[in-house]
């Protein structure tokens, strides 16, 4: 009999299902939000990776059919048409754009940096490649995308870890993985570990899980993360234990953080996660104003500040300051 709990293979394939569906429908609703035209059926099996998979055509019917239906019970105003009404040409679809549209929403400054980390988090998802190849597919059927639909919270340069992404993946699945971790003043060693969550503290992100060589429980810094990070187990393989404060695990391991402030110009109504975390602001002039915020890493300080481009200008420290105009000088492919 197959088990369909969360920690058995039953409820693993149930689970990675589930991520399929969603997965497929995050990219049905992209596709048909990205463009005003009418899309067809062949148009929409091309563009959605999921629907070019299916083996035949009835199996893509069904399957379409079946998700038009759950898109309309979630709300989502799909419509059903044709370019040219005096013409009975094949139906397309297309989702009413308006309708869908939320109204005007005012956040407080601390909510929209709350959104903007929420969107640098998107930005990392798996989700991300399969979205972005619809998009590709509907340019190469000649249906150019609106992506002023698609614009996000707060527009980046991406700097983020490069473990970051499959650590992120093994936790939402839970995968073990091995991984070489650099310790600070020592050698890089091997480590196999179950990971429970990912957290940011003080800048930085860290990894919490449990150390199967140490058979404890064991906090890793990402970016000391020296190798490829692979998976060594099935998804769903293992538990994670009720009542894990990953943050306070965290700040346990790491410990008391020394700071410095750095001094920075910020353009009027950009550099709202900065802002959230500054130890002052002060208008400067109607553009800009004086933020002063505490640096504990200054690689770290810079991963945050670069990607926010011109909207965000280094005073001091001086080392911060390279620091971000070298990243900046990277994403531009320009050397000093």
């Amino acid at each position: 009999m197959t088990q369909t709990s969360s920690g058995t293979p039953g409820g693993a394939a149930a689970a990675a299902r589930g991520a399929r569906r969603t997965e497929r429908m995050l990219n049905l609703v992209i596709a048909l939000s990205a463009t005003r035209r009418w899309l067809t059926k062949e148009q929409i099996r091309t563009a959605v990776p999921q629907y070019a998979d299916c083996a035949t055509t009835v199996a893509f019917e069904r399957m379409f059919e079946r998700d038009k239906e759950d898109l309309r019970e979630l709300g989502v105003p799909l419509e059903t048409g044709g370019e040219d009404a005096f013409f009975e040409d094949e139906a397309g679809y297309r989702i009413d754009r308006e309708a869908y549209a939320l109204p005007e929403i005012r956040f407080t400054p601390g909510e929209l940096a709350v959104l903007s980390l929420a969107s640098r988090v998107w930005q990392q998802a798996s989700l991300a490649g399969p979205a972005t190849r619809a998009l590709v597919k509907l340019r190469s059927l000649g249906v150019e995308p609106d992506e002023s639909s698609l614009i996000g919270v707060e527009p980046r340069v991406r700097t983020a870890e490069p473990a970051f992404d499959p650590l992120y993946a093994a936790t939402r699945d839970r995968t073990p993985v091995q991984f070489t971790y650099r310790r600070a003043g020592g050698e890089p060693a091997v480590r196999h570990v179950e990971p429970w969550a990912i957290v940011s503290w003080h800048g930085r992100w860290y990894l919490v899980g449990h150390d199967r060589d140490r058979q404890a429980t064991r906090v890793f810094r990402l970016s000391r993360v020296a190798s490829a990070v692979k998976r060594i187990g099935r998804p769903g393989s293992y538990e994670v234990p009720e009542g894990v404060d990953a943050r306070e695990v965290v700040g346990r391991s790491v410990g008391p953080v020394q700071t410095r402030q750095a001094h920075l110009l910020v353009r009027s109504g950009a550099g709202l996660a900065v802002r959230r975390r500054a130890r002052s602001v002060e208008p400067r002039s109607d553009a800009e104003d004086l933020v002063v915020l505490d640096v504990s890493d200054v690689e770290v300080a810079a991963d945050e500040l670069a990607p926010f481009g011109a909207d965000v200008v280094v005073l001091d420290p001086d080392d911060l300051r390279e620091a971000v105009l070298r990243r900046l000088r990277g994403a531009a492919g320009v050397r000093a």
